[in-house]
């Protein structure tokens, strides 16, 4: 199993408690799908709490700590803040993969739109009521497929 973890000189703006989530994550061995088990979150939500992206919980702080064997004060400190989204990855990405998500939007966006628009009529999908996951599918042919669900609320 490959455990994802932290290249911090990667990420300028990260938050500091960042650095101990990723390292306490791979000590342990831990993927995201195992960690949001334990907390009962969605692995990208949980993702995205380690990333400074999502707010975490008083739940979530009690049972990162518990699960990671960080103190629950510093975590509790570290966590209590709200999130600074959108700061974390610069435009346009670098990374290959957040490239090619957001080459998805430069190239779709507009059929999105246009499509969502004939469906619910003018208005926008929430980022904020909003959840997402991620699936493997493996077709016929051995070949592994990303599916990536993305659900707004309208």
């Amino acid at each position: 199993m490959s455990i994802a973890t932290l290249d911090a000189s990667q990420h300028a703006y990260l938050p500091a408690v960042s650095q101990a989530l990723f390292d306490a994550k791979a000590r342990q061995q831990l993927s995201f799908e195992q960690i949001a088990k334990h907390i009962g979150r969605n692995e990208v939500a949980t993702a995205a709490i380690f990333y400074g992206q999502a707010k975490a919980s008083a739940e979530d702080v009690h049972n990162l700590a518990d699960l990671l064997g960080i103190s629950h004060d510093h975590l509790a400190r570290q966590l209590s803040g709200f999130p600074d989204r959108g700061r974390s990855v610069e435009m346009p990405p670098k990374e290959p993969l957040i490239y090619r998500l957001y080459e998805i939007v430069q190239n779709y966006g507009y059929a999105y739109k246009a499509v969502l628009n004939e469906k619910f009529g003018d208005g926008i999908m929430s980022a904020v009521s909003f959840s997402t996951k991620v699936e493997k599918e493996t077709d016929d042919q051995g070949s592994d497929w990303a599916v990536i669900t993305l659900r707004g609320k309208w």
